[in-house]
């Protein structure tokens, strides 16, 4: 199975963004899986690089690696970065730039899409 995860809440604050990747995570564990998260809105800032968390609280940036080594593919909606703020050379590795056009090939290609 195909799955794509849309994210649109910030990284913290809320535990949408936070619930989405554990389920991404989850996912990308079993055999014949393939994952994509698409970061849109707010949720452009769980990219960010060299997020510090306190000890004990979870941390996006690591969850997004921990992501890309299962092989699972994150895109950041441009439009999104650009509203924020976010320079490319800031996004954390695995982690790409993307568009509208390729969230509408990655919505055409995959089994299931889910929304947080």
């Amino acid at each position: 199975m195909k799955y794509l995860i849309i994210l649109n809440d910030a990284p913290y604050g809320s535990e949408r963004s936070y619930n989405g990747l554990r389920l991404a995570g989850s996912l990308a564990k079993q055999e014949g899986t393939a994952v994509s998260v698409f970061l849109m809105g707010d949720a452009a800032g769980c990219a960010v690089a060299a997020q510090s968390t306190p000890n004990g609280y979870y941390n996006i940036e690591r969850m997004l690696k921990g992501l890309t080594a299962k092989g699972a593919r994150i895109g950041i909606c441009g439009t999104c970065m650009d509203a924020r703020g976010i320079q490319s050379e800031f996004i954390a590795a695995g982690t790409k730039r993307s568009s509208m056009d390729e969230l509408t090939s990655w919505t055409q290609e995959v089994d299931k899409v889910l929304v947080f």
